[in-house]
């Protein structure tokens, strides 16, 4: 903390060395506004529609203005309505990838069988060895 207060001391008295240079030639706190050309009404505005033919909003679809803004408002519903709305509703409705539904059911009806038969859910012999073709032992 102390050296901030000496860098800063040490650039006022830099600043009061320079003596008027970087400093205003007028008294203190005194804005200069720049003029309004003669005749002209520093509080008139021009109407919006003829400000927006002189610098018209390019959104890079056309170079004509009308058929820009319809152009980017086409582009923008299409995008945005179209793409993400009728998107939405293609992917929510596309048929069960991976087979994961099915899978599901088929599970859940193997259990209920092997319940009602009284047999464990899970066999640790998957296959049943009398019936495996096993090589020799040598």
């Amino acid at each position: 903390m102390a050296a901030l207060g000496r860098a800063l001391r040490a650039l006022k008295a830099g600043a009061l060395r320079a003596g008027a240079r970087g400093r205003s030639a007028g008294p203190p706190g005194a804005v200069v506004l720049p003029r309004a050309p003669l005749g002209a009404d520093p509080h008139e505005e021009e109407p919006m529609m003829v400000a927006q033919r002189k610098n018209p909003d390019y959104h890079g679809f056309s170079a004509e203005p009308d058929a820009d803004v319809i152009n980017m408002r086409a582009v923008f519903f299409a995008g945005i309505s179209v793409a993400i709305v009728l998107g939405t509703v293609f992917l929510h409705y596309l048929p069960d990838y991976g087979l994961r539904q099915w899978a599901r059911r088929e599970a859940e009806m193997r259990i209920r069988e092997r319940e009602s038969r009284g047999l464990p859910l899970l066999d640790p012999n998957y296959y049943d060895p009398a019936r495996l073709a096993l090589p020799p032992p040598e």
